[in-house]
């Protein structure tokens, strides 16, 4: 039986939150502890705060490994004006880069396979700077997966897709990577 935690329990929240929010209630809690607790009980209330400590280097770790915003920014800006040859180089490189054998596509739904570890993907992301993103490229996309036999595929687009597209992409384990996803992968090699 595998746990998961609740999207939106405290813990969670904290863990997307900067590190130091999960400090900051450490040490209003130590204060707390130490005003209100009797004598004898005060360390067992500081003892208390150890999973926001925790919580606070799990989070910190995460922050840690993140790109700067501001190289983010700029590479997504410099995909927004990269041609499509340009892109699928830069696109194949970072997929390199993670360990993924990358096989181009010349089909109108997927562009790239990877291959990792005996695993396939289907990559869709030619329409990567495309205003609105429907669920008929996703449909697309699903169709070459399943006549493939391929276990995940993969939509990148610089903008949000549509709420039924998001629905869509849910409901058939397609994986969404938008900005906030695609500009960690392409900081990695631009």
């Amino acid at each position: 039986m595998k746990l998961k935690m609740a999207e939106n329990s405290l813990f969670a929240v904290l863990l997307r939150s900067p590190w130091w929010y999960s400090v900051m209630i450490v040490l209003g809690m130590a204060i707390a502890a130490r005003a209100l607790l009797p004598e004898p009980y005060v360390v067992v209330g500081i003892v208390g705060t150890a999973p926001f400590w925790v919580i606070a280097a799990m989070s910190a770790w995460r922050q840690w490994k993140l790109p700067n915003p501001a190289r983010v920014s700029d590479a997504l800006a410099c995909a927004g004006n990269m041609s499509w040859v340009d892109f699928s180089k830069t696109l194949e490189k970072a997929f390199v880069a993670q360990g993924y054998t990358v096989t181009r596509l010349s089909g109108p739904a997927a562009d790239l396979q990877l291959d990792k570890d005996g695993a396939v993907t289907l990559v869709s992301c030619k329409r990567w700077k495309a205003s609105n993103h429907g669920v008929e490229a996703l449909r697309a996309l699903q169709q070459a997966q399943q006549a493939q036999g391929v276990q995940q595929a993969r939509y990148i687009s610089l903008a949000s897709v549509t709420d039924n597209a998001r629905r869509f992409a849910q409901d058939n384990g397609i994986v969404l990577i938008a900005a906030a996803e695609l500009g960690p992968l392409l900081v990695q090699v631009l």
